[in-house]
């Protein structure tokens, strides 16, 4: 119990660093997490929802709202994890200054996944909120279970690019995973479309975890 202790104090040390590092540019860090969901929540949300009838009891803009909340989680989560990870390996060596102190490599990795998971939770809470200012949700209480299902995505997401992270070669290569990997989980996991009706491409979504964060805004949990 006390070397549990005492790692999740060192691995706490990262998660203090990293957050003494981010507020210095707070808002520059949040801009694109949030303003991206609210300008697609305009452009498709309001813009479609009057021409596309109603899914799962919802109107489009209500069917859509809760995804971009997972949306945000995915983005913030892996592009944390793989660049925001690779320039503190590779260019900042604030892992290897890390290194020469206490704290480990397995206390870096714990306090990268504690990290990314506060920030996951956080971003989704501030989506949730806006959300319910839009009268988007039809039960505005949900919005209190958003930083929790955020926090718990946010690890998966953030895996991915961790792991990412120790095959590129140089920083452009996330590109290529981005692309191949990020993109399609982005746009074929129900956050724009059901995919109830389509069994082959439902069977291939099963490995994604950001389709397990998307799948729990159904209405009934809703």
């Amino acid at each position: 119990m006390r070397e549990l202790l005492i790692s999740l104090r060192l691995a706490w040390s990262v998660v203090v660093r990293n957050w003494v590092v981010y507020r210095k540019d707070f808002l520059a860090n949040i801009s694109p997490t949030l303003a991206d969901p609210a300008l697609m929540m305009t452009a498709l949300g309001m813009g479609l929802s009057p021409f596309i009838g109603s899914i799962h009891g919802l109107s489009y803009a209500q069917y859509l709202a809760p995804g971009m909340a997972a949306t945000t989680v995915l983005f913030t989560a892996f592009f944390a994890c793989s660049y925001g990870f690779y320039v503190r390996m590779e260019f900042e060596s604030v892992f290897k200054a890390m290194l020469t102190t206490p704290i480990g490599t397995r206390k870096v990795v714990l306090g990268e996944f504690m990290w990314v998971s506060i920030r996951g939770g956080l971003m989704a809470g501030g989506v949730g909120g806006v959300l319910v200012a839009l009268r988007l949700l039809p039960n505005p209480w949900a919005v209190f279970l958003f930083p929790f299902i955020g926090a718990i995505l946010a690890i998966p997401c953030g895996a991915i690019g961790l792991l990412a992270s120790t095959y590129v070669r140089n920083i452009n290569q996330f590109q290529t995973v981005y692309s191949f990997l990020i993109a399609p989980m982005y746009f074929i996991s129900g956050t724009f479309f059901p995919i109830g009706d389509q069994p082959m491409l439902g069977t291939i979504v099963q490995v994604s975890p950001f389709f397990h964060g998307v799948s729990l805004r159904l209405p009934e949990l809703l």
